[in-house]
């Protein structure tokens, strides 16, 4: 079996999952989430604990086996608990500002960068004196999340020798020696 797929995953008490025609549907305080299932593979719910069934031992079956597990699981932590990721611009003159589910970032171009972005998705910026501006996003979707601070980070990806650009917080970025004179 698959040593993910195998796993079992314990279901909070505030979260419901009904399955119908292929469909999963998890229901939890922070939100809902659908998920499409292939063919053969299934859910078992007992006591509070899920399951993922797959219906043979062939090599496609069992990386969906896998697949759909980490999935599922990842949906259920986010209805119970959420996803949160802090973005940070590194630059001399980066701003970012969020007002009225518009978010506009400052990045050194000729004109300032405004993203607008769905209902699912809590948006935050602050900028400190002294610190870098952060950008704060929160979802119970990963998938959307991750799309989202991918888009974001695409508009001034960090380069190597300054370090500018947006990453992740807490991120360690690999540092290139830039060009030496030579010498005669």
């Amino acid at each position: 079996m698959s040593r993910i797929g195998k796993q079992i995953i314990k279901i909070p008490e505030k979260v419901t999952i009904a399955e119908s025609n292929g469909i999963v549907t998890i229901k939890g305080p922070k939100g809902e989430l659908h998920q499409k299932l292939e063919r053969g593979i299934g859910i078992k719910l007992e006591d509070g604990i899920l399951t993922i069934t797959r219906p043979n031992d062939e090599k496609n079956s069992k990386a969906l086996h896998g697949l759909y597990r980490t999935l599922i699981n990842n949906m259920v932590l986010g209805v119970s608990q959420g996803y949160k990721k802090e973005m940070e611009l590194v630059g001399v003159g980066y701003r970012a500002t969020f007002e009225n589910n518009y978010l506009e970032l400052s990045l050194g171009f000729s004109h300032p960068v405004v993203m607008t972005f769905p209902p699912e998705v809590k948006v935050s910026a602050s900028q400190e004196k002294g610190l870098n501006p952060k950008v704060y996003l929160e979802s119970h979707d990963k998938q959307l999340l991750g799309q989202i601070c991918a888009k974001i980070r695409s508009l001034r990806k960090p380069e190597p020798y300054k370090g500018k650009g947006i990453k992740f917080a807490g991120e360690e970025l690999r540092r290139k020696a830039g060009k030496t004179a030579s010498k005669k």
